[in-house]
């Protein structure tokens, strides 16, 4: 996991021991076994377990996966208070918990008063909390924000946002696109903007890669968006947060990679295509265009259609179809 300092790009707000936690969090509590009063450094996901932090899951974990370090396990399922780990909350409202929890330890910019501190350089705006390597170039009218950090040769242009994100050498992000903004998380029983939850990863892009014109990149929620090295991204591409994209991967335009997909090396993904998420894709895959992939396809494969299938299947069922004669459903759908 590559490791990134996280108030760098969202500042504390308010350093909290877990006895404090118990207290912000009380009227959500069902049970606890607590026999621990760390300070909370950082929060933790299931991919990454930090050290004095907070992990929130729903899921029944296993105790061997705690180790030594100092995590207070938050949840909402009761086979984790019989883990024998030594600190665990049973809540209810876990996301509102999580919600409440980070909002109180972390600024971040879907609230209000977010810190930060811009130059104008020949016409955009750069933070003072940035750090942009002298060799790289910047168009007008873009904003580099707190914690971000470019590297070699790059070349940024046009009207580019570029937030909470790490981006490597000779890398070249075009017009109109947008890396490092909010992932689309938030509790299906309690929409809209208020109830959002903080999304506080970032994006990480290594070297050498394209980012096309009009794209979004979101960050990670906990952990990391990642973009290995040699991706070429068309225009009009979003990806959203915890994506993983494997070195050498190409996207065509208008394509829409949802949460927490995880692609291999050299995969090819034609225009228009949506990839469902959680879901994993091999190595050396290609993706026609226009396909939607709702489940993990393996190494090797080419997939076309909706559900993708092998392209070969897809192409047999195509012409029976066009043989057969396609039998359409004419009832009145809007009756």
């Amino acid at each position: 996991m590559f490791k990134f300092k996280r108030d760098s790009f969202f500042p504390i707000k308010k350093k909290f021991l877990l006895s404090e936690i118990l207290n912000l969090i009380n009227l959500s509590i069902i049970k606890k076994e607590i026999s621990s009063n760390f300070e909370i450094e950082d929060i933790s996901s299931l991919q990454y377990l930090r050290n004095n932090s907070l992990l929130f899951t729903n899921k029944t974990l296993k105790n061997s996966i705690f180790e030594s370090k100092n995590i207070c396990v938050i949840t909402d399922t009761d086979e984790n208070l019989s883990l024998g780990h030594k600190d665990v909350i049973l809540v209810n409202q876990l996301s509102d918990v999580y919600n409440l929890i980070l909002n109180s330890i972390y600024f971040h910019d879907d609230n209000k008063n977010f810190p930060d501190n811009f130059d104008l350089i020949n016409g955009s705006y750069i933070s003072k909390f940035s750090e942009i390597h002298e060799s790289t170039t910047i168009g007008i009218n873009s904003v580099i924000c707190r914690g971000v950090k470019v590297g070699r040769n790059c070349i940024i242009k046009n009207n580019v946002v570029i937030k909470n994100s790490i981006i490597g050498s000779d890398v070249i992000v075009c017009d109109n696109t947008s890396i490092g903004t909010s992932g689309f998380g938030f509790d299906f029983k309690k929409r809209g903007a208020k109830y959002l939850s903080p999304q506080i990863g970032i994006v990480v892009i290594e070297d050498n890669c394209h980012i096309g014109a009009s794209c979004t990149i979101d960050r990670g929620k906990i952990d990391l968006t990642y973009i290995s090295c040699n991706s070429m991204i068309d225009n009009l591409v979003h990806i959203a947060h915890n994506v993983f994209l494997g070195k050498n991967t190409c996207i065509a335009a208008q394509t829409g990679i949802s949460g927490s997909v995880k692609i291999g090396d050299n995969v090819t993904i034609g225009g228009q295509a949506g990839l469902a998420g959680h879901i994993d894709i091999g190595d050396n895959v290609i993706i026609a265009a226009k396909s939607g992939v709702t489940k993990n396809i393996k190494d090797n494969s080419t997939v076309a259609g909706f559900p993708a299938i092998d392209i070969n299947l897809w192409k047999k069922k195509i012409i029976r179809e066009k043989k057969n004669g396609y039998k359409q459903n004419t009832r009145d759908l809007t009756s």
